[in-house]
């Protein structure tokens, strides 16, 4: 499920905490890295939730308008298709299901505004009116509707983004992601298969025969916990090194994401001799597109290569395999 580039940034995000509170040890980072890692898998099952929830907000909205004093005949005669949609049973009637959205404390109860929203909103677009007025009705259809909902409604969505920042501190910025893995499921039950939990880590989905048999699998857990390990322990040695390299240290220039990125590219260059240099400052290069400043980039690129080669130079780091 988490590829390597989700697992840098969790990593990193751990790390960014640790240099806010340096009184955190190594065991306490590896506990937030481990919780961090998990709640995108939560994230996924919260929002494979939805379906159950915003069927039952279409279930009762017709039961409201079936029950006024003088309903229409479309009131009295609702089209009940989405209602009866084949994917929601699937999920709320699977025991399994069930019972892990209970043990994560997940619901929708409490958010019965955001559904009411979403639900008009999803009425109202062209896709859905079309799956409404539509003859067929087959679970393949219904769970092409939802994963069309999982793809255009959700992302970008700010009472939604607020709902989850609320619910966890990790969930920021994992909602595509999780979305992603929410259609993939989708496409499952229109295959016909059951829901399952996906594997955690990319590498584990390879190994369980998700992907090409051959392949050679290195362990994505052990990547990502050897990765902050290093980080860690190699913080002040590495963090002086970068303000060797800027001796002026002018704080416009250099931002605290900078030095972590910069950071967690030495320690993962160190960490991984067989893994190529340019992999990895490229890696940190794109992250810091997303986590830092418009001219980070440049600069992350720039300190990083030059730190790695010195540190090359000096024995810190070695490499088995060419950039």
């Amino acid at each position: 499920m988490l590829n390597r580039r989700i697992l840098r940034i969790k990593a990193f995000k751990v790390l960014y905490s640790y240099a806010e509170d340096q009184s955190m040890t190594l065991e306490e980072a590896e506990s937030q890295l481990k919780e961090s890692l998990e709640a995108t898998r939560t994230l996924y099952l919260f929002m494979l939730d939805l379906i159950p929830a915003l069927t039952e907000e279409a279930r009762r909205r017709i039961k409201e308008t079936s029950a006024k004093f003088n309903p229409t005949e479309e009131e009295k005669h609702p089209n009940m298709k989405f209602v009866e949609n084949q994917v929601a049973p699937l999920l709320s009637e699977d025991p399994d299901f069930q019972k892990i959205i209970s043990k994560r404390c997940l619901s929708w109860e409490q958010h019965d505004a955001f559904l009411r929203r979403l639900y008009d909103i999803v009425r109202t677009r062209e896709y859905f009116i079309d799956y409404m007025n539509a003859p067929e009705r087959s679970l393949k259809e219904d769970a092409a509707l939802f994963r069309r909902i999982f793809e255009d409604e959700l992302v970008d969505d700010e009472e939604l983004e607020r709902i989850l920042e609320d619910m966890s501190l990790w969930w920021n910025d994992d909602l595509a992601y999780s979305l992603t893995w929410c259609c993939n499921a989708m496409k499952d039950f229109a295959a016909g298969k059951r829901w399952t939990l996906p594997e955690l880590y990319k590498s584990d989905m390879v190994k369980a025969g998700h992907g090409n048999p051959k392949q050679k699998v290195d362990n994505d857990k052990d990547f990502v916990f050897k990765l902050l390990r290093t980080s860690y322990v190699n913080y002040g040695k590495y963090l002086k090194r970068i303000a060797e390299m800027v001796p002026d240290w002018d704080d416009n220039r250099l931002f605290v994401t900078d030095i972590e990125l910069i950071v967690m590219g030495l320690s993962e260059a160190k960490a991984f001799p067989d893994m190529p240099l340019r992999v990895t400052i490229n890696e940190y290069v794109e992250i810091s597109k997303f986590y830092s400043t418009p001219k980070s980039r440049q600069f992350v690129n720039g300190l990083l290569d030059k730190l790695v080669k010195k540190l090359i130079e000096e024995g810190e780091i070695v490499k088995t395999v060419e950039n």
